[in-house]
Formats: C-alpha cells, structure tokens, sequence
C-alpha cells in the first residue's frame, strides 16, 4: 500500500491533550516569558505536532496536506491583509487619515473623546463590515487624536478595538456574521437577533466605562500646545479639505450597499491615488512605490511620524507570514485530530444546558488560540456542537452567537492570531498593553456566561419549531 494512503490512527484524548498542552506551553513560555519571536516560537509549535504525528501514520506529506487545507480555507482573509495594507497607505497619501486626525483634534470634545470615539468606530465597522478595515482606517486616526490630547495609547486602541470588533460582529456584511450562522445552519436575521440579546447591554456597559475613563483624563495631560504641534505637522504637509474625504466616503457607500470587500477596497485605493497624484502633488511613481512601502516621509513630528509611517504591502509581511505559520499548525492539529477529540470529550461531560455557554465560548477561544484563526474556528467548533444543540433542543441561532462571543470578540486578546498581530502591526499595541482596554471584547461573553447561569437567554427550540425541524429532517430522509 502507498504510503501516502495507508491507514492513519486516531489520537485518544490522553495524547490530544498532552499534544495540546505541549505546543501551547511552548508558546506561552517562549513568547510570554522568555519574549522569543513569535514566528520561531510557532514553528517549534508545529514541529512537535508533526513528530507527534508520525507515529499515527502522517508521513511528511501528509502533514503538508493538512495544513495546505487549512490554508486554503483562509487563502481569502490572508489576501485581504494584502489589501488593507494598500488601502492604508493609498488613505495616508491622499490626506484621508490625516484630514480625520486634523478635522478631529478641532471638534471633537476632548472629555468626551473616548465615548464619541468608541461610537464612529463602531459605525465604521457596521458600515463597511470589516474591523480590520476599521482598526486601519477610522482607528488610526483616532489614535492620533488621542495622542494630540493627552490620551494614554493603550486606553485608545482598546476603544477602537472594542467599537472595531462590535460592528464586525453586527454587521450584515461582516464575514463572521455570515460564516457563524452558515456553520450550524441558521439564517443571518435569526443570528443577528440573538445576538443583540447579549450585545446591547455589554455595550451600554463598555459606553458608560469609556465614558467615566474619559472624564477622568479632564484636565490631565491634555495641552493645547500638543494639538497644535499636530495641526501644525498635518497643515504644512497635507491639502486638508472635506475633497480628501471622498475616498473614504466612497468606501463606506460602497459597503453599505453590500458591494465585495476586496473589489470596494481597490476602488478606494484607485481614488485615493488619484486624490494623492492631483490634489496632494506627490509623483506617481512615488505613490505606486509607497502603496508597496508605505508612506515614509516624516514630518518632523515624532508623534505625528508614528501614526502616519506606516502602510504598504511589505508592512503586512510579518502579519502574512506568521498567519501562514499559525493556520499550518492549526490545520495538523485539526485535521489529525487532536483538537476535534478533547471537544468530543467535552461535549460528552456536560450535562447542564446552561453550561453549554461557557464551554462552546471556551472552546472557540482554544480553537483561535490553537489555529491562530478565528474562521477556522468557528467552522470546525460550530460543526462539532451542531447535533449536540440540536439533540438538547437549543436553538442553532444561539449557537451561532456563542461562536462569535468567543471567536470574533476574543482573539484580540490572543498574540499569534490573525487579528493579534494585525493589531500590533497597525496600531503599534501589543496584546499586554491594550487587553483591559478592549472591554467590550472581554464584557460580552463574560456578561453571556453569567446570564446562562441565572438561565437567562438559554434559547431553546419551541415545541411548534420542533415540530418543523422535525418534519423536514423526516423528508429528506424519506428522499435520501
């Protein structure tokens, strides 16, 4: 028999989770304690998962068939890093970014930054349906705001995190809104409306807290002589006029009438080029080498420099190469099995229905923690509970909601996922500075647990939907 096709062994649980733990701890104490490149840490990671692996019968290709799956699967999230680079770049030359920072530091209230803050992100995000889109568009001005008015940068970007990450999980257009839903078989609304459930009150929580932390900056470090300084820099560089504004604009109308993410965000940049080349003066050539580069003229301004150097293709390597990394090892620790049979194990032990909630929100996060993506995740953790919620008679629309509490909402707060170092290459925020800062990331599928205890939106199938489910499963097996 080929080698290639000889029958491979299952994992039990014993080694499952002496597999887990090993890779995990390897992570933890290189990255966390001893402070090693992420990138090294995560290969060392996947090493011990293949050598794992052979003695089950995975040859070397095998493995390499694992995770060309898994990355396959992610091949569309990956390439948009791509574009979000562009699109960064393309709005920073145009005079986009630095118009929202300029426009801002002139009206926006400064006790009240953070709440008016928190809310134009979350906008944002609803609109165009993407966090990322928004952490590198709407958050980076926001962080220069911030900085321009004495706001400490870890308590920005978790406001802009938690705005970012609302609108990604309560927009229609969102690609997590649509994949959860998708991956236990209920529709986008039904997913929408359960989720409001939890939502709205988390963030009436993470609005009240942004806006007591803002007024308790009054009169703090705030100086005029900062916003100034920021003016000064912007004004004497950019062609500051609501004209630069159009690029942006046109991308959220673009989104809001549903219109793809990749194809809305090369009309922004093809606008924005032309708005940089007519408008603000700079060469062709230099724009088309800094949507590879970024923007790399600095205005003198140290704190305006780290807020407007940045974009470009190559500013997303490090993202792009780590994804790749994470997304391999996550797809041998998925598809040999390890991952899928401690949740098997899981499901089995819990006999409470309101103990569904913390286990499908913990086992979500441990499936980014352990793939580095939170679509792998959902997909693979939504099918595993699929015919458990069924069998309990709890809806799949509740399901769908506990996949996004803890996928969407918690891989900020995970280094090595896709959103963690897209965060960190952005904002220039690692994980330890901004994490009690992203509140509503971390409120919502706290509050969720809590409420499941009490047996509050516990959302169970009623006796006349039974029924139905009932009947078409009846008929399609009467047609199979």
């Amino acid at each position: 028999m080929n080698e290639n096709h000889k029958e491979k062994l299952q994992p039990g649980i014993g080694m499952s989770m002496v597999v887990f733990g090993a890779a995990i701890a390897v992570l933890l104490i290189g990255v966390v304690l001893l402070d090693y490149d992420i990138h090294i840490m995560l290969l060392c990671a996947l090493a011990i998962v293949c050598l794992a692996s052979v003695p089950l019968g995975y040859s070397f290709m095998d493995l390499v068939g694992c995770m060309k799956k898994s990355l396959g699967q992610a091949l569309a999230a990956m390439i948009i890093f791509i574009f979000i680079g562009v699109i960064i770049s393309s709005l920073i030359f145009s005079g986009t970014v630095p118009a929202l920072i300029y426009y801002g530091l002139q009206y926006i209230i400064p006790d009240y930054f953070l709440p008016i803050g928190l809310l134009l992100c979350s906008l944002t995000s609803i609109s165009i349906g993407t966090s990322w889109g928004t952490v590198g568009t709407m958050g980076l001005a926001m962080m220069g705001i911030g900085t321009g008015l004495g706001i400490p940068a870890p308590l920005t970007a978790g406001m802009v995190i938690s705005g970012a990450f609302f609108g990604d999980k309560m927009s229609s257009i969102s690609d997590s809104t649509n994949l959860a839903p998708a991956a236990v078989g209920t529709t986008l609304y039904a997913h929408i409306g359960a989720m409001w459930k939890t939502t709205l009150p988390s963030y009436i929580i993470t609005l009240i807290a942004f806006t007591v932390l803002g007024l308790s900056y009054r009169g703090g470090n705030f100086s005029m002589d900062t916003v100034e300084l920021f003016l000064a820099a912007i004004g004497g560089r950019f062609h500051i006029s609501p004209l630069v504004l159009v690029p942006m604009a046109v991308l959220l109308i673009l989104n809001l009438r549903k219109y793809p993410a990749v194809p809305s965000m090369a009309i922004g940049t093809v606008l924005a080029v032309l708005v940089a080349v007519f408008y603000q003066g700079y060469p062709l050539k230099e724009v088309i080498a800094g949507l590879n580069y970024g923007y790399t003229e600095p205005t003198g301004v140290e704190l305006v420099d780290k807020l407007l150097l940045r974009g470009g293709i190559q500013s997303m390597m490090y993202t792009f190469s780590l994804s790749c990394i994470a997304i391999a090892f996550g797809g041998v620790m998925e598809h040999v099995g390890y991952l899928p049979c401690i949740i098997e194990v899981v499901i089995h032990k819990v006999k409470r229905d309101k103990m569904m909630v913390p286990v499908v929100i913990a086992s979500t996060t441990l499936g980014t923690l352990t793939m580095g993506e939170v679509f792998l995740s959902i997909v693979i953790n939504g099918s595993l509970y699929k015919d458990a919620f069924k069998k309990r008679g709890l809806k799949p629309e509740m399901l769908s909601r506990l996949l996004e509490e803890g996928g969407t909402l918690t891989q900020v707060f995970i280094p090595w996922s896709t959103s963690g170092v897209f965060i960190f290459s952005t904002l220039g925020m690692s994980v330890s500075q901004y994490w009690k800062y992203a509140i509503f990331n971390y409120v919502n599928p706290l509050l969720s647990i809590v409420l499941a205890m009490f047996g509050i939106y516990i959302m169970r199938i009623g006796d006349e939907e039974r029924k139905s489910i009932d009947h078409r499963l009846s008929k399609r097996h009467k047609l199979g």
